[in-house]
């Protein structure tokens, strides 16, 4: 064997290894990551039906307390009226109310109708576990959540059901409701079934670019191997710009998904305002307080998407530029908090690349979130200038600043996510403090173009 070989052999063999070990740790990690993230988003729709099921036993209860508290001597009429209006109550495919008595009696149940009078105390799923006993009891101690196993009327098939129940004390009832689950763990298989493919294919296209690589190695030498890493280079840098934006297309998918959210508020109003209608047409003005409740609801739910809109694309950088976007932004810091702000913001006048309006306004905007939380500072001063191709942010305040090296906890992901927003622009970021010196961070931010 040649010394040329050897050395050949010397530099792809640990180059071979080394790649596949960081492919294999490289998929692992990503697995890891989105099984961790598949958790948050399948606990976020778990706390979004807990929140729905509670609006809709909520409405009921507010329907039913006024026919129970008005009852007086002649309850069983009272009782008429309450199955009644529970019996009616249904939202959705399968939403319905339920109603049992303290002894496991079925009174109301609009989807099974065979089952109202049936003592189901003992009833059992096929697990063997009772379903009506915890409910009772869930009840008795104050109302609560329960999942267990019941037919969805739309399929007959039995299938996981979260429901939650309160009592009527006055009679010793339970009433309650629920919402089957069953497209929570679809959604969360599918996912899950595309996050394993896509690692899969990754792992793949990894490997043929591996031995891709190797081969052209062994075919035109150490002289391609040069050619070669500069190509891996440009491939990293367009990888770290899908990467941005990839996480881009994120944030509008989320901000989506959280508009899509507000729907739950949607039905509640729709729910308050039906059953004012109801009332309304009956002659009880109680309705009047059902409107106003959804009224309130309502401007909850406008609240929200002005929030979350806000916070994933401030609308004023879009429709006013990047020194409006600032200066309205200190000025509500400066009224919150109270401390005094001193600005000078000279921009040229076409605006900034829009890439680099973002990152001075996110920027910025966690700069001041760090100031209110833990600077406790009086007085703050931001200088932002335009010089020739570059953009140049000097901030600083007169707080209480820390030991980089003592405090290490306080950077955190804030502090982070602002030297990389920089440096993936090709810029460069300061960051200055110590004990009763306050905070400073400077930065100078290339601009490689405007826009009009």
């Amino acid at each position: 064997m040649s010394l040329k070989i050897k050395i050949m052999l010397l530099a792809i063999l640990p180059m071979l290894v080394v790649a596949m070990l960081t492919t294999w740790i490289g998929s692992k990690g990503a697995r890891l990551l989105s099984e961790q993230e598949i958790q948050i988003f399948e606990s976020s729709l778990l706390a979004s039906k807990h929140r729905e099921l509670r609006h809709y036993v909520d409405m009921a209860e507010a329907a039913i307390r006024p026919v129970i508290e008005a009852s007086g001597a002649d309850s069983e009429t009272a009782k008429v009226r309450v199955m009644q209006t529970l019996h009616d109550m249904t939202f959705g495919e399968d939403g319905y109310f339920f109603v049992y008595d303290a002894n496991g009696v079925n009174l109301v149940h609009p989807a099974q109708p065979e089952l109202v009078g049936q003592n189901l105390i003992d009833l059992r799923d096929r697990n063997g576990d009772f379903i009506i006993r915890p409910l009772l009891q869930i009840a008795r101690e104050g109302g609560g959540y329960h999942r267990y196993l019941w037919e969805k009327p739309s399929r007959e098939e039995i299938e996981y059901k979260l429901g939650y129940v309160t009592g009527i004390p006055e009679w010793g009832w339970m009433f309650g409701t629920g919402l089957y689950i069953d497209d929570i763990s679809g959604e969360i298989n599918k996912i899950r079934s595309e996050v394993s493919r896509n690692i899969r294919e990754n792992y793949f296209t990894v490997s043929v670019i591996v031995l891709g690589t190797l081969l052209i190695i062994v075919l035109l030498g150490l002289a391609i191997n040069l050619h070669e890493s500069r190509l891996a280079d440009g491939r990293l840098r367009a990888l770290a710009h899908r990467s941005v934006l990839f996480n881009l297309q994120e944030r509008r998918r989320f901000s989506r998904e959280l508009h899509d959210g507000i729907n739950q508020l949607m039905v509640s109003v729709l729910y308050r305002m039906e059953l004012a209608q109801r009332k309304l047409a009956q002659g009880d003005q109680a309705g009047l307080d059902d409107l106003q409740a959804g009224r309130g609801v309502l401007n909850e739910a406008i609240q929200e998407v002005r929030r979350i809109s806000h916070d994933l694309r401030p609308s004023i950088l879009d429709d006013l530029g990047l020194e409006s976007a600032l200066v309205n932004l200190l000025a509500q810091f400066s009224e919150r908090t109270g401390v005094r702000v001193r600005h000078e913001i000279v921009l040229p006048e076409k605006r900034l690349p829009e890439d680099a309006e973002i990152t001075l306004y996110r920027l910025i905007q966690e700069a001041l979130t760090n100031v209110e939380r833990h600077a406790d500072a009086s007085e703050l001063v931001l200088r932002l200038n335009h010089q020739r191709d570059a953009v140049r942010l000097d901030l600083r305040d007169n707080g209480c600043g820390f030991d980089p090296q003592a405090d290490r906890h306080l950077f955190g992901i804030g502090l982070c996510n602002m030297r990389e927003r920089v440096e993936l622009l090709g810029g460069d970021y300061e960051f200055d403090t110590g004990p009763g010196e306050g905070v400073r961070i400077r930065v100078r931010l290339p601009i490689k173009g405007a826009r009009d």
